[in-house]
């Protein structure tokens, strides 16, 4: 099957025709003859970029959220706008109120609209948590087992207990997309809150017949200390992956660094940027 990715929103922009940066992800992706949205970004791009690229939302046959931050969902609104009532694939736990703590700092990043608001506007969401196939070719990751010993929990990312105390969050929402294509698989990360060698070992044990051969997304390597990003390049080398487009929380460092060890292979994901496979 052959895949065409546009990303809507990325916090740079790699043309100057008219396109917004945020800080946020969406991507609008072709595979076959269907089209689907992963994310929507901050709310602020996704309608001039979409139209500015040439890309029709109101042809959409999904939408996939990725995980429950705002960075992620807050276009959701302007999505269901353009697409009339449409299935919404996520995970139950998306809608968790989500906190990101540091020092003395406190910020509220989770979803900023109510399930049954975006339901009115015609969203059908579908709960999922397991590896699961929503179209042909077109798979979601599910939850993702935690098995690397490098790749922590983000420790500002926090939830409240049923007692009001700070706990960690374990993110279990964290859902990629995996899209066969002649070349091999494509898997388009949200944030890799799971993990980015997490994600790809649990999808070689679903898929395990099919290589790996294009990641695109944020790696979330911008939080990664030096001993887990030489771990994770490690790892894609012995994965195989011919292509990388790093974006968002992957970090301007540590996408430089990625460029140095990948050569060819990397590219950077900004907004207006497309990619056939």
């Amino acid at each position: 099957m052959e895949c065409r990715m546009t990303v809507l929103c990325e916090n740079s922009v790699a043309s100057p025709h008219g396109l917004i940066g945020e800080h946020g992800w969406a991507v609008h992706l072709e595979a076959g003859p269907h089209r689907l949205l992963l994310d929507t970004g901050q709310g602020m791009g996704l309608l001039t970029n979409s139209r500015v690229l040439g890309i029709d939302l109101r042809q959409l046959d999904g939408i996939v959220i990725s995980h429950g931050h705002y960075d992620h969902t807050s276009g959701l609104p302007d999505a269901l706008n353009m697409s009339g009532p449409i299935n919404v694939y996520i995970h139950p736990e998306s809608f968790v109120d989500r906190y990101w703590l540091k020092d003395d700092a406190c910020r509220e990043i989770g979803i900023r609209y109510k399930k049954e608001y975006l339901e009115s506007l015609g969203a059908r969401f579908q709960a999922v948590t397991a590896f699961t196939e929503i179209f042909p070719g077109i798979y979601l990751t599910g939850e993702v087992p935690k098995v690397t010993e490098f790749e922590p929990p983000d420790s500002t990312m926090k939830i409240r207990s049923a007692d009001g105390a700070w706990e960690q969050d374990a993110l279990r929402d964290d859902l990629s997309l995996v899209v066969t294509t002649d070349q091999g698989l494509v898997v388009l990360l949200g944030c890799a809150h799971a993990g980015l060698i997490n994600i790809l070992t649990h999808v070689n044990a679903m898929l395990p017949d099919q290589p790996i051969h294009t990641v695109i997304g944020g790696t979330h390597l911008g939080f990664a200390d030096a001993a887990q990003f030489e771990a994770t390049v490690a790892a894609l080398h012995q994965f195989g992956v011919q292509r990388l487009g790093a974006s968002h929380c992957t970090g301007l460092a540590n996408a430089a660094r990625l460029q140095q060890h990948l050569g060819e292979h990397f590219f950077f994901a900004a907004a207006g940027t497309q990619w056939v496979c």
